[in-house]
């Protein structure tokens, strides 16, 4: 039964491998059902080790984690069913055909058959895969591979959908396609955490993003105020001849005087753009300030 408690709740959460390596340290961080969150940080900074610890597979070594109130370690088996995840790695048989691989797993979840055939033509179908059904997983593309891993996590119908760098290596239409699918998932009640190298993926599907850095977290609140709320943003100016000028404003600077202090200048302004994705650029700024 839902409830109104956080999807997720991470209070005082550590862990500490057996080699000594702090891979989380300290973690407060609630995450809103129907959310869709993003987690960002460069390799190693913790975050496949908190999606383990959220799914059950990595063991805490201190602190609360609780998944739509339920602690997660008392409640394995009953969130087990509330959880859907999506791995960054393709681990299904790669001889399994597509339609066997999802209905498998609804099995795992008590599906009966004919409602996991109905499910899986529904969300194969929705993912572009329904005419790839009979064909063995080795055959197919690494993006129908990565829609394939949603198809599978999808199966059972959970509350709360993980992903793991979810387009790694898709090309970037397709890569679109896979956006809108899971905004339209988001919009229809799940909550979705993402993991992804991508900055612009953060920015254009989350609501709210934590960055994480040596297994502390950084940075942490909605998407639009961190970006509006950035110290300073880099733009490129394009002048006639070719020519090009990076310029950085500050939080009280102006576009638009600058625009006007250039053209009283008699430059001839061509292009306008950003240095860099947003998002991007704040990300970078805090793993600067914080190594």
């Amino acid at each position: 039964m839902k409830n109104s408690a956080p999807a997720l709740s991470f209070k005082g959460l550590s862990k500490i491998y057996s080699n000594g390596v702090h891979a989380l340290e300290n973690i407060n961080l609630e995450i809103e059902q129907g959310d869709f969150f993003a987690l960002l940080g460069p390799n190693g900074a913790g975050k496949t080790t908190l999606i383990g610890v959220i799914a059950g597979l990595v063991e805490k070594t201190d602190g609360e984690v609780r998944i739509y109130g339920l602690e997660r370690e008392k409640h394995a088996s009953a969130l087990k069913q509330r959880i859907g995840l999506v791995p960054q790695e393709f681990n299904f048989n790669i001889f399994e055909k597509v339609l066997d691989i999802v209905v498998t797993q609804a099995g795992y979840f008590g599906i009966p058959h004919k409602e996991a055939m109905n499910r899986a033509e529904k969300i194969l179908g929705d993912l572009g895969l329904w005419d790839k059904r009979n064909t063995p997983s080795r055959m197919l593309s690494g993006g129908m591979k990565r829609r394939l891993l949603i198809a599978r996590a999808l199966m059972h119908d959970p509350d709360l959908l993980i992903l793991d760098e979810p387009t790694a290596g898709v090309d970037v239409e397709l890569r679109h396609g896979m956006w809108k699918y899971l905004k339209d998932l988001n919009e229809s009640g799940k909550t979705i955490v993402l993991t992804t190298h991508y900055l612009e993926e953060a920015e254009k599907l989350s609501r709210r993003v934590a960055i994480i850095q040596a297994g502390k977290i950084i940075r942490e609140g909605n998407v639009k105020a961190l970006i509006g709320a950035m110290e300073k943003k880099t733009y490129i100016f394009s002048f006639g001849g070719g020519k090009e000028e990076e310029v950085v404003l500050g939080s009280k600077d102006s576009l638009v005087s600058l625009v006007e202090k250039f053209k009283a200048e008699g430059k001839d302004i061509l292009d306008i753009r950003p240095k860099m994705n947003p998002l991007e650029e704040l990300f970078l700024d805090l793993l600067k300030t914080e190594s």
